[in-house]
Formats: C-alpha cells, sequence, structure tokens
C-alpha cells in the first residue's frame, strides 16, 4: 500500500511542498554548509554637523546659551497666536484665563528646571531655598530676567491677608503687543505669566494660587499686578521655621 504523506490544511497552511522541499535541502541536519545572513550596517546616532550647516539646538551647551536673548517680535507673533487660538475655543472670560495659566505653567515647570540644572552645574555648592521670601525674591529676579530678559518691578505684601504677595510688571512684555477688544476689558493675557509663577512655586515646595489682573495707572497703562495667594501648610511651616 502506498504511503500518502498527510496535507495541512490551507488555513495553517503557511509553505508549499516546494518550500517544504528547498528547507530540507538547507537544513543544517541534511547539509554541513554553514550559512548566516548578512549583517546589518552599523547606526551612528551622533550627528556631526556638515560643513556650513548651523548646529542642532538640541546639541548645544546649555550653559553656554545662558545669555541668548530671543527676537522681540518672535516671541509676541507667537503668544499672539497663542492667545488667538485659545479664544476660538472658550466659552468666556474665565475658561481663556485659565486655559493660559496652564499653558503658562507647562512652561514654568520646564523654567525650572532649566535653571535648577544651570545652578547645579555652575556652582559648587548649589543651595535650595527652604523660606519663602527668598524664593519669591528669586522669582522676581532671576526667573523674570530667564523669561522676559529684564527683573520685576516690585514685590508687595498684603496688609489684609497675611497669606497673599503681589508681583508687579510695570510693563510686561508679553502684553506689550495684545489689543485687547472692549468687551473683554477685563481679560489678563498675563494670566500665562501667573502659570509660569504657580509652577516654579510648586516646585520650590510653595503652593500656590497664582492669578493676573489688570491695575493699569496713568504712567503704566498696561500695569499688571500677579496675585500669589499661599496654601495654609506654607504658612504654617514658615511659622514654625522662625528663629
Amino acid at each position: 500500500m502506498a504511503y500518502t504523506q498527510p496535507q495541512p490544511h490551507p488555513r495553517f497552511s503557511v509553505l508549499s511542498s516546494s518550500s517544504l522541499s528547498s528547507l530540507e535541502h538547507l537544513s543544517p541536519i541534511g547539509s554541513s554548509t554553514r550559512f548566516s545572513l548578512p549583517s546589518a550596517p552599523s547606526i551612528n546616532t551622533a550627528s556631526v554637523p556638515k560643513p556650513g550647516q548651523r548646529p542642532n539646538i538640541y546639541d548645544r551647551n546649555l550653559n553656554k546659551t545662558r545669555a541668548a536673548e530671543v527676537s522681540a517680535s518672535a516671541f509676541a507673533f507667537l503668544f499672539s497666536e497663542m492667545v488667538q487660538y485659545t479664544h476660538k475655543r472658550v466659552s468666556g472670560i474665565n475658561d481663556l484665563e485659565r486655559r493660559l495659566n496652564t499653558l503658562g505653567y507647562r512652561v514654568g515647570m520646564r523654567v525650572l528646571e532649566l535653571m535648577s540644572w544651570r545652578a547645579e552645574g555652575s556652582a559648587k555648592a548649589p543651595k535650595r531655598e527652604i523660606r519663602f521670601l527668598p524664593a519669591l525674591m528669586n522669582i522676581h529676579t532671576h526667573v523674570w530676567r530667564a523669561v522676559f530678559g529684564k527683573p520685576a518691578d516690585a514685590i508687595e505684601k498684603s496688609v489684609q491677608n497675611p497669606d497673599e504677595y503681589m508681583i508687579i510688571d510695570n510693563d510686561p512684555p508679553i502684553t506689550r503687543h495684545i489689543s485687547v477688544p472692549r468687551d473683554m476689558s477685563s481679560l489678563s493675557c498675563s494670566s500665562f505669566t501667573a502659570g509660569i509663577v504657580e509652577a516654579v512655586l510648586d516646585g520650590l515646595g510653595f503652593p500656590a494660587r497664582v492669578t493676573a489682573h489688570n491695575t493699569p495707572t496713568d504712567q503704566y497703562p498696561g500695569r499688571t499686578t500677579i496675585l500669589i495667594k499661599l496654601e495654609q501648610s506654607v504658612l504654617d511651616r514658615e511659622e514654625a521655621m522662625k528663629p
């Protein structure tokens, strides 16, 4: 009786009979011929700029770009586009300010990370502020200069509420070229700046609610107040650390 080899089911068949025979021919059991797959070419991940080509921004040394400046017109154009994009997707002024605050918070986290990295790399004994007033002075001076190219104009403390502090900017650079419609006169585009301040305070361990308010004067029509309302835990810690 002739022996017939069972055929695989067509749904599970992957190789044809001719392919099986060729595999038997190439099998290392049936042949002593040694064979190998061609080796993949090596990939060099280091980016080498071509002659005359500007280096990639990710290859720059973060310490050497500390004094680098950004075009004011490009900064104003980008921020204007952010406000217009957000304005088309909100239902009111409060919602618009909240979204600008959220965008600023994301920027503030990265600003704090970059400034901390630079401080640890340049200082022999980097210092982390554990008291609120020195941290607020650092925001008023160093953070403002890193983001806007100049320090803020003043710091004030509320007389009525001990948990409220204010940073005053007489001429905010981000709102210098923003024209607010009359029906939205209460809008403060500096909510973006308030988000930056809130992120830095949260990262330093001083949780607070930060908002922006228009406080124009005859001399400074674009004057803005960044209101910081600290959480009770920060006040309790400050009271416990008093000498």
